[in-house]
């Protein structure tokens, strides 16, 4: 998955073959709870997997000499890799029992690991299902605060929730990178608010080329290599007129 290339140095999220591609690769688990009986609303997945991603950056965990702090920097030193596994009932269980975090939105739960090498997944979450995390919003999502954190859906391109998830976290970890220390102090200490949204076509073109993070797939899976999925819209990102 990879970012704006005007992005400066080895950024691990362009597609053309890097020195990162040489290092070991690792990828960041993140299980969504699905039950049969109660799905949780497709938005609310989307920006629940998205905090995920933020809380475990923002965790004391993954900082300094923390426990998964190792993992953390191997992760970010090759590709960043992230996949979207569902769980549900007995399956869920055994995922909350590994090491990790929960973040629960107004219907969805997501479980966030440290990242495992790519062919290294513990067998509790080696054996979910990718597939399957089909999730629709019963009713359209109302508009987004535009004061706060909005992470912009390519209206021209259709993924399955579980691609989105990826993508989203993808993009609120851009957006976490750019900020200050103190911006991100502030951010977590809000609980990471934010919203994704579908952007409108006419304004598709302006949010990829204002100067905001934005996601370019490398094409793994499900749409073409290079393709602009996401644009982290974070207001202490956005370019003063005229600046």
């Amino acid at each position: 998955m990879t970012s704006d290339p005007a992005v400066p140095g080895d950024s691990p999220f362009r597609t053309e073959p890097s020195t990162r591609d040489e290092a070991p690769q690792f990828v960041l688990p993140l299980v969504v709870r699905i039950e049969r009986a109660a799905p949780p609303a497709r938005t609310d997945a989307l920006e629940t997997a998205a905090r995920a991603v933020l809380v475990i950056l923002g965790d004391e965990r993954s900082a300094g000499e923390g426990e998964w702090a190792p993992a953390m920097r191997d992760w970010q030193d090759a590709r960043i890799r992230k996949v979207v596994r569902r769980a549900r009932g007995a399956e869920w269980r055994r995922a909350e029992g590994l090491p990790g975090i929960t973040v629960s939105g107004k219907s969805a739960e997501v479980r966030v690991f440290p990242p495992v090498p790519l062919d290294g997944w513990p067998k509790e979450l080696a054996k979910l299902q990718v597939s399957g995390t089909d999730l629709d919003d019963p009713e359209p999502p109302v508009d987004a605060d535009p004061s706060a954190p909005v992470l912009w859906l390519n209206p021209e391109l259709d993924m399955s929730a579980g691609k989105a998830m990826a993508q989203t976290g993808h993009a609120a970890q851009l957006a976490w990178w750019e900020l200050s220390d103190e911006e991100r102090a502030a951010w977590r200490d809000a609980g990471f608010p934010l919203a994704v949204r579908r952007a409108q076509p006419r304004r598709w073109h302006e949010l990829t080329t204002g100067g905001l993070p934005v996601v370019r797939d490398a094409g793994f899976t499900e749409i073409a290599p290079g393709s602009c999925t996401v644009v982290a819209d974070h207001p202490a990102l956005r370019r003063t007129p005229g600046a």
